[in-house]
């Protein structure tokens, strides 16, 4: 029965997919904004939604090891196959800002988890604890960003007040659209981790292993339908905005509010992947600036990144 429901889930993700693309990046014609707003805003938080339900769920159960794992598992996940893939699939084009402001973004919420995570080094502490005081420390720095989104949308409506108001596209239409696809994406997705999770427990997989692999791909799956649909319809910046807003969520947001909830001891092998995420994150910056185009080589160069370092987890586990 797990294999079916797993089934359903892979199912329920790619035709919400379909459809939350659809209607998002219709929203951004009607608000006269960048799709990578919405990308980084609407889209990131949904998609995102599958990770804050898993790590918070984990953290009130005292699971620390899947709260940390799945978020960095899933960030290690989006910049490598999901950018990988949708690159491969329609060469991703990247604006000027985002390579400038939202990818450095992205680069700091990884350092900061980072540094906050590092007590034993940095201050002496017998074990290394992501506190609450840390928790508020990323729930700040995440209103910061959204208050650079906010003031980059007002700044993008201002410029276009003169254009003619889009036609043929409705509100009504487009807002059930994006809630109907949102839905299906969360619930697709929790049928998916539910289910493999059953699946790689009962194959002896252990709980850390299972945060970084199971639950880390499964909870990052609505990214990765999502951006490969939205590059498939040649919507670069919904699908680059997707992967970037959602890892500065995943970090400042999701482990933000599991630290508040309760501390969260910091495992001595987790280290090793948040640097491994790091790097990946400079990676990003680095093929980005790089005629501003994340292309095929770019991506299949991804993809294999990712391979590896799922060899590599499951040969360390």
């Amino acid at each position: 029965m797990a294999y079916i429901l797993l089934l359903a889930g892979f199912g329920l993700l790619i035709k919400g997919a379909d459809f939350f693309v659809d209607g998002s990046s219709n929203i951004a014609r009607l608000l006269r904004v960048p799709p990578i707003l919405i990308g980084l805003t609407i889209v990131a938080f949904g998609t995102s939604s599958p990770e804050a339900t898993v790590s918070i769920i984990a953290a009130l159960q005292g699971n620390a090891e899947v709260s940390l794992g799945n978020v960095v598992g899933s960030n290690i996940f989006n910049i490598t196959l999901v950018v990988g893939a949708a690159a491969f699939l329609y060469p991703l084009a990247v604006e000027s800002s985002t390579v400038k402001k939202e990818i450095p973004f992205t680069l700091l919420a990884s350092v900061a988890l980072l540094v906050l995570i590092s007590d034993m080094i940095l201050q002496g502490f017998n074990d290394n604890l992501l506190t609450r005081s840390d928790g508020v420390i990323f729930l700040l720095f995440l209103s910061i960003f959204m208050y650079y989104v906010i003031e980059i949308g007002l700044k993008s409506r201002k410029d276009t007040k003169h254009e003619p108001p889009t036609t043929g596209i409705k509100w009504g239409k487009n807002v059930v659209l994006t809630l109907v696809g949102l839905a299906a994406i969360i619930f697709g997705g929790n049928l998916v981790v539910n289910n493999g999770t059953e699946i790689a427990y009962a194959l002896g997989m252990s709980e850390t292993l299972v945060g970084l692999t199971i639950i880390a791909i499964g909870t990052s799956l609505p990214e990765l339908v999502t951006s490969i649909s939205a590059a498939l319809k040649k919507e670069s910046g919904i699908a680059l905005g997707n992967i970037v807003g959602s890892n500065i969520f995943n970090i400042w947001f999701v482990l933000g509010t599991s630290a508040v909830i309760t501390p969260l001891p910091v495992a001595g092998k987790i280290f090793t992947d948040v640097l491994i995420m790091i790097v990946l994150s400079v990676l990003l910056f680095l093929f980005s600036r790089s005629g501003y185009t994340v292309g095929k080589r770019e991506g299949l160069f991804l993809i294999l990144v990712y391979v590896a370092y799922f060899v590599y987890i499951i040969l360390r586990n």
